[in-house]
């Protein structure tokens, strides 16, 4: 598996924790992006969706 992925901001290289898993929060230490991993084979990262405030709807 690999061991980094490439931030898709900024293009920096991201290192993969030993066990990571789908879903999974990772920072980009060049540009501070926070990325999620949607894809573990390849390992795919997309930019993580921001907290919205939930309205009760």
């Amino acid at each position: 598996m690999a061991t980094k992925v490439q931030c898709i901001v900024c293009e920096g290289d991201v290192p993969l924790p030993a066990e990571v898993m789908e879903g999974e929060l990772l920072i980009c230490p060049d540009c501070g992006t926070e990325l999620e991993v949607v894809s573990l084979n390849p390992v795919v990262v997309a930019e993580a969706p921001e907290v919205q405030e939930d309205w009760g709807e």
